[in-house]
């Protein structure tokens, strides 16, 4: 079971993250989430960074499977990318806005549904961040979870909806999940070059984190400036981590505040949701509060472990054996 732990830990945090403290799914919700999140986001995440994991990939090849999963789950499963039942009333259907929800959903389900729940297990069990927690029989019940939570997903949606894309959609999603799955393992293949820079605290690359993300989150959601906006900081958001991340001074608690900071956006975000979609639900109210709390103490954990990782000193973490110090930039 201590072996297990990490594995049975990121089943159940990356549909908690990607959901409800998302605000996406209230806390009545929580029994149904065993049937339908679990499994589509528990055995996502998990097949996604064994795979990363074994192929000694980071978070880079983490983050563009993880957009991989997201154009899946809102290109084919839900299709709530092409759904009309999925957008606002009275929005407006131009190409600016259909292409800055599906960059709102494909980013979204990248970083808080896979790439953040990963990284807050990978940095309470540093010990074994950067190994394998499944053996081949485990990796294989992790694809059959993924497939089990997709096909569930798929035949929910449609009941309810009874809507299916076009098959020029279709191709497109399969297509742009395939390029993004390539691209994973292209990235990083060159290894660590170290840059060298003044280095950056790690209590500002939190504050950094959740301005951006936060900003990502409330930026317009019709037409061409939020997309632009999203654009931009994705883009930007992507060239200095992975800059800073291959500098000497980067360590282990700059991931640690990294994630946080994100983390910390996903919690208020939760009640923006809930004041849109059930403004007088009380109950779910109380589920923003109860969750945001322990995401709190998530974070509390976090910090402890990357403090007994770093030893207390100089905050460098300590590279596995025949790894890199840090292998966010990879």
């Amino acid at each position: 079971m201590r072996r297990a732990a990490p594995a049975i830990g990121l089943i159940f945090l990356s549909p908690w993250v990607g959901e409800f403290l998302l605000g996406s799914s209230p806390i009545q919700h929580l029994p149904a989430a065993l049937v339908l999140l679990v499994p589509l986001y528990g055995g996502g995440a998990l097949l996604i960074r064994e795979i990363a994991r074994r192929f000694g990939r980071g978070y880079p090849a983490i983050v563009l499977l993880g957009a991989a999963y997201g154009v899946i789950e809102a290109g084919l499963l839900d299709q709530s990318m092409f759904n009309p039942a999925f957008r606002n009333e009275g929005s407006d259907a131009g190409f600016a806005t259909l292409a800055n929800q599906a960059l709102g959903y494909v980013a979204g389900h990248a970083v808080w549904s896979i790439a953040i729940p990963i990284a807050m297990v990978e940095l309470m069990a540093a010990d074994r961040s950067a190994a394998p927690w499944l053996g081949r029989k485990g990796l294989a019940a992790a694809a059959i979870l993924y497939a089990v939570g997709c096909a569930t997903v798929f035949s929910f949606i449609y009941a309810e909806y009874r809507f299916l894309a076009s098959p020029v959609q279709l191709a497109g999603a399969f297509a742009a999940a395939i390029l993004l799955a390539v691209a994973a393992f292209a990235v990083g293949s060159g290894g660590r070059t170290p840059v060298a820079g003044v280095g950056v605290r790690p209590w500002l690359v939190g504050v950094g984190a959740f301005a951006v993300s936060g900003v990502f989150a409330a930026r317009p959601e019709h037409g061409w400036s939020g997309l632009i906006i999203g654009c931009v900081l994705l883009s930007a958001s992507w060239i200095i981590v992975r800059r800073w991340s291959r500098s000497p001074w980067w360590s282990v608690r700059h991931r640690m505040a990294l994630v946080t900071g994100a983390l910390l956006t996903c919690a208020w975000l939760g009640f923006v949701v809930t004041w849109l979609l059930r403004p007088e639900d009380r109950v779910a109210w109380f589920g923003n509060g109860l969750f945001a709390l322990i995401a709190i103490a998530l974070a509390a954990v976090m910090a402890r472990r990357t403090r007994s990782h770093a030893g207390g000193g100089s905050g460098r973490s300590v590279p596995p054996p025949g790894g890199e110090p840090s292998d966010v930039g990879r």
